[in-house]
This record gives C-alpha cells, structure tokens and sequence, in this order.
C-alpha cells in the first residue's frame, strides 16, 4: 500500500512539472514565431523560432562573438524545407535541421544541424549538416525581437539590433 501511495505522488509531481514545462508558448519571454515561402523549384522553406528581445542589452552579451550561439530563444530554431535546395551555392537535402550561429563582426557562420528537435542549448558539431559563411550588415532599422523573413526569390534574412544576415536559398 505504501508503494502505490508513493508511485501515485511521484506519478503527480511528474505530471505538474510535465505540464508546466510544456506551458503555452505565446506567454513566453520570447514569442514564437514561424515564416515560410515557397520558391521558385517548388521547395517549402519555413523557420520556426522563438524571438528573443535586446531589452537594453548588446548583441555581445546575448549572442557573443566568436561563440557558438543557438539562433533564438527557448527550443532550437527549425529550418525545414520539402525539397532538396541549394544554401549559398552547398546542397542541403530535404528535412528538418536546427539552426546554430557564429556570430562575427563581418560574417557570421550559419550552421544547419541535423538534430533539430531538442532544446536549443544543446550543440553537437558532429551534427552538422552544413555550415556556410555570410557577411554581417547594418540593419536598415533597429530591430528590438530577432526576425526571420524569406522572400520569394529565397533570400533569407536574420535581423536583430542593428545587425542584418542574408542567405540565398534556391
């Protein structure tokens, strides 16, 4: 009797823990957000991230030079795509990936990692997929949440504080 009690108050506590970890995530610090696009070969690309806020910080402190960051906030963000596609001229094939950075001052290192369903601190470089390096720019206004955008000829953009990423998916 005893152990039923005990199972049935463990069995309780994972339960409450459970439901508050997978808690609604549009009232979180850092909203979700997901675009998408279709190109032009057909391929459905789309990016689904949590967007993380400057709130008076620098860049540094939030994504630090040099360092491997996780690309947003809260779970890893998932780049997907229906076809095979070409990222900068390097072939990745069609599926789900994370998306991992380094930030630069003058380019940042863009990683698409295999692992894609995980919370977003965890980085194996066994992992990746592909990685390619793309010149860092000023933004033309300051973005307070980091933000994705895809247009229709597939370049695909990252901009956050005053710093702007481009990458062309084809």
């Amino acid at each position: 009797m005893k152990k039923i009690v005990l199972l049935t108050l463990i069995a309780g506590l994972f339960t409450t823990f459970n439901a508050s970890a997978q808690q609604d995530k549009s009232k979180r610090a850092s909203p979700p957000a997901i675009v998408s696009q279709t190109l032009g070969s057909g391929a459905q690309i789309s990016i689904d991230y949590s967007r993380p806020s400057i709130k008076g910080r620098s860049m540094n402190e939030l994504a630090p030079a040099g360092k491997i960051w996780r690309t947003g906030a809260n779970e890893a963000t998932v780049f997907e795509t229906s076809k095979d596609v070409s990222i900068e001229g390097q072939k990745l094939l069609a599926g789900k990936y994370s998306i991992y950075s380094i930030p630069g001052e003058k380019e940042w290192t863009i990683i698409f990692n295999k692992t894609w369903k995980q919370w977003g601190t965890v980085y194996k470089e066994s992992e990746d997929a592909l990685r390619i390096g793309v010149k860092s720019g000023k933004s033309k206004q300051f973005a307070e949440m980091m933000t994705f955008e895809i247009a229709k000829n597939g370049k695909v953009s990252l901009m956050w504080a005053e710093t702007q990423i481009d990458f062309k998916v084809q």
